[in-house]
């Protein structure tokens, strides 16, 4: 199975966002990724309610919502009337995360817990089996375009030496392009964020395409 391709809106051009989600719809990407931030949890703020719901009107793939925000279970309900198809939480926010991943589910949507940089892996190790996804991040999170942390490899690689989810996606965001992708997937990634790689492209469905089959 080629690996999963999840293009960051983050990165599309606002002004012409209808434009750029037509053109992932008929790319080979497999997924539309939006971050949510609150400016608490991560130095920036994005978009809200309004925008998923514009989102969800006319895009054809599943929308992968990732929840840079604190407090993330009161919002649960918002964001799969939304159209958040996938739902994924921070483990640093999350005083009880297993009741969190309950709660997503209970919602029909699938569940994902994302780490920062700094945080083990081994931190999820008792939830893997509860989760569909767990997403690596590669870059300190809040803003596009920042350089990727090598050691990204590493943590990918002890996630797999303690997970026992064979269904598990390994999902990983930030700072992804041509130059590191291979090498994320041969560690044991599955699922690649990519946000300003793509949309900063000439081509962008080429550049997806490059990336699927790399």
């Amino acid at each position: 199975m080629s690996v999963i391709i999840s293009p960051s809106l983050l990165s599309a051009n606002f002004l012409n966002l209808e434009r750029d989600i037509e053109t992932i719809n008929k790319s080979k990407a497999d997924w539309f990724h939006l971050d949510i931030m609150d400016g608490i949890f991560v130095p920036n703020i994005s978009f809200g309610f309004p925008i998923i719901k514009s989102i969800k009107k006319i895009a054809k793939k599943p929308l992968d919502v990732h929840l840079m925000i604190t407090n993330p279970d009161r919002y649960i309900s918002e964001f799969k009337n939304s159209g958040a198809d996938i739902l994924t939480v921070h483990a640093e926010t999350c005083n009880h995360l297993h009741r969190t991943i309950q709660n997503i589910k209970a919602h029909g949507m699938k569940a994902g817990v994302s780490i920062n940089p700094h945080t083990p892996v081994n931190i999820v190790e008792n939830i893997l089996n509860d989760i569909d996804l767990i997403l690596i991040m590669s870059v300190n999170p809040g803003f596009g375009g920042q350089k990727f942390i090598e050691n990204t490899y590493n943590k990918i690689k002890k996630l797999k030496s303690i997970n026992t989810n064979n269904n598990l996606i390994i999902e990983i965001d930030g700072g992804v392009d041509d130059t590191n992708a291979k090498k994320l997937i041969d560690s044991g990634a599955n699922a690649l964020v990519a946000g300003s790689y793509i949309f900063k492209s000439n081509d962008i469905a080429k550049t997806i395409d490059n990336l699927k089959n790399i």
